[in-house]
């Protein structure tokens, strides 16, 4: 039980070290443009992506990196993308918020709030018809749930039973505003049921909640039993982006959020159940050496040719 536990502590440790690596990096100045770090909501790609099978179509955020890295994308290429270099998952051309990686399963990034909702469902879709037996994973904020687009996508998911999981990162800020403030029934699960598909509210700093809620969903999607819509409760131990202030936030609110995070409290249940400190302490030593490696051969690579920025591009 433990392996598996500190298995879950490294996966979540390799994301928070490659988020704070490319936090110093942007903040030093090799990587440019709007940088969105999912700090403190690891638990929720890495129960989620621990679950999906190879064919298993995932769409995320430009807060992605983390879901992308669970999903097996090699830390040196991200890191690369977000440089701007020739060797990474997209040659340099789509930086922090646009990159993807199909042959990884992780059908990237989407600036446009909600926008990857729709096009899970047409991945599930394709799915009935290739023989592949997908399932789609699409991943939004609490601030994504009050968009048009992602209500039309569950609706389409729900009347035609496509095999989508649509996952809620509730970090419980839509950008800088609380998302209470922003709805009369801030329990957003229960919206699925206006759809016809069920809805849960789960923990979202518990790893293993996670997998299982994920777990489920997918195999009821698997089973023609159609969508299911999970609200992962989670906050992010940074800003919305890079830069941001966070003057909303109250006196004290940080100091809460860091003794729930999912890391310390994974943490501090491994301790307590007699793990030594030294086994659990050589896990985020780890993560950070692997990233620490990545970050440095992907700053030795070469630019991005600015003449190859127009290869490509569909339209």
């Amino acid at each position: 039980m433990s392996e598996r536990r500190l298995a879950d502590l490294l996966a979540m440790w390799r994301v928070r070290a490659f988020e704070e690596k490319v936090r110093e990096l942007r903040l030093a100045g090799p990587i440019v443009g709007s940088v969105h770090l999912c700090i403190g909501q690891e638990a929720i790609p890495v129960g989620a992506c621990d679950v999906l099978e190879p064919e298993d179509a995932l769409f995320a955020t430009y807060r992605g990196h983390g879901w992308a890295l669970a999903r097996g994308v090699p830390a040196e290429r991200m890191f690369a993308e977000l440089l701007g270099r020739e060797t990474g998952v997209n040659g340099g051309r789509g930086g922090s918020a646009y990159f993807t990686a199909a042959e990884y399963g992780f059908h990237g990034e989407n600036s446009i709030v909600g926008a990857g909702a729709p096009i899970a469902c047409g991945a599930a879709l394709a799915g009935r018809y290739d023989g592949s037996n997908r399932a789609a994973v699409t991943v939004f904020g609490d601030g994504a749930m009050n968009q048009g687009a992602v209500h039309e996508a569950m609706n389409f998911a729900a009347a035609f039973s496509l095999p989508v999981v649509f996952v809620c990162e509730n970090n419980r800020y839509s950008e800088l505003t609380p998302i209470a403030d922003m709805v009369r029934t801030s329990r957003l699960a229960d919206r699925a049921a206006a759809y016809g598909m069920p809805g849960y509210r789960i923990d979202g700093n518990d790893v293993e909640a996670v997998r299982f809620h994920v777990r489920d969903a997918l195999e009821v999607a698997k089973e023609n039993g159609g969508p299911t819509l999970l609200e992962c409760m989670t906050e992010r131990i940074v800003g919305h982006y890079i830069g941001d202030a966070e003057n909303y936030r109250k006196p004290g609110e940080m100091d809460r959020i860091r003794a729930r995070e999912p890391i310390a409290r994974l943490r501090a249940g491994l301790l307590a159940d007699g793990v030594p400190a030294d086994e659990v302490d050589a896990v985020e030593a780890r993560a950070r050496a692997e990233m620490e490696t990545a970050a440095a051969a992907a700053l030795a690579a070469p630019f991005a040719d600015p003449a190859t920025a127009r290869e490509h591009l569909y339209a």
